[in-house]
């Protein structure tokens, strides 16, 4: 069975055909999202959101009436006055990052925690955090490997590092919002949300590997598809071992969830080997799901009032399941955030604050 779930995920083509059958098992809804769902007076963050899912998102909370901050390494100002046309909403955002700078995320972080955000004074400072949602949707499938300024393996970094390093710095600088500072009625609808895009990939590796953790090494695209669900397996673990630091004693402080939207059709296969290109193109058109469609159970997670209050949630597609056991595991949560801390002392020269 190992062997086999191994093989899932391995090169291109099998992930692929995993995707596709995927979208065919029947699956029972969680919930359903409602047009009268709606985010009016939340401020919600989306990253990696100039293309793909991640505008797709934007695009659908804005309708919603959230005031929406983008955040991207492209696309400004265009990506953003595209949203204000398509969802009919004047408060969008946009601010650059690079999720494989460790600066860039500083420099990002700075400027959520700015009184002057909005350019009005009103978007709330160390005292008043403005972010209501969080929507972690930046990753990469790169080609091969690429070495960061901070010497680490640029996939790890975008698709796992920077969320552990930018996560814990929005909680250090209070930039989520508080019951006292919402202006929403209901307490449930209070409580701040951190949505993490993972991936059913997560269950593909059959273990940790703690000895290697962070260390670059070189690689092809068929190691890429391999380490892409390694990588969502730290990310899945990550999210779960977050919602216990920030509810402990049953209490919930933050909702936070981790969630597979099934196969898209975006460009996150951008860089795949050119002989595949044409048949992925081909493939992703007619069997995937538009990100559109793609980000339906991302928005249920943000908007409905079915999960309010809940310390933690997966969903694939719309269906609610348990994650891996692996990632649930309280060892390898905590394992997995020591590490994570002495990784971020070593790359910055000095240890982060206590986070989470």
């Amino acid at each position: 069975m190992e062997e086999s779930r191994q093989k899932k995920y391995n090169n291109p083509f099998t992930a692929t055909l995993t995707g596709i059958r995927d979208l065919f098992r029947k699956q029972t809804p969680a919930g359903e999202l409602k047009p009268t769902d709606r985010l009016d007076g939340l401020t919600v963050l989306v990253d990696g959101a100039s293309s793909g899912l991640g505008f797709a998102i934007a695009v659908d909370v804005a309708r919603r009436g959230a005031r929406v901050i983008m955040a991207c390494r492209s696309g400004i100002p265009g990506k953003g006055e595209r949203v204000k046309k398509l969802s009919g909403n004047q408060e969008i955002y946009m601010l650059q990052v690079d999720f494989s700078e460790i600066n860039s995320i500083k420099a990002l972080v700075e400027k959520l925690s700015s009184p002057s955000l909005f350019g009005d004074g009103a978007g709330g400072g160390p005292s008043k955090g403005i972010i209501d949602i969080f929507i972690c949707n930046a990753g990469i499938v790169p080609k091969q490997s690429r070495k960061t300024a901070q010497g680490l393996e640029e996939m790890f970094m975008v698709n796992y590092f920077s969320k552990f390093i930018f996560v814990n710095l929005l909680l250090q600088n209070q930039c989520f919002s508080s019951p006292e500072h919402n202006e929403i009625s209901d307490r449930k609808s209070k409580i701040p949300r951190i949505i993490f895009i993972a991936s059913e990939s997560h269950r593909n590796p059959e273990k940790f590997d703690w000895d290697e953790f962070g260390i670059y090494h070189d690689y092809k695209i068929g190691k890429s598809i391999e380490l892409y669900g390694y990588y969502k397996l730290l990310l899945t673990t990550f999210s779960v071992e977050l919602s216990r630091r920030l509810n402990p004693n049953g209490e919930t402080n933050f909702s936070v969830f981790s969630m597979c939207p099934g196969p898209v059709n975006s460009n996150i296969a951008r860089e795949a080997p050119k002989v595949f290109i044409p048949l992925l193109k081909i493939v992703f058109g007619v069997f995937f799901k538009s990100p559109a469609k793609a980000a339906i159970p991302v928005v249920y997670l943000s908007a409905s009032s079915d999960v309010a209050a809940k310390p933690f949630d997966y969903l694939f597609l719309m269906s609610r399941k348990e994650v891996d056991i692996k990632a649930s595991d309280p060892g390898n949560g905590k394992r997995l955030w020591k590490l994570s801390e002495e990784l971020w002392q070593r790359v910055c020269g000095n240890h982060p604050r206590k986070s989470a």
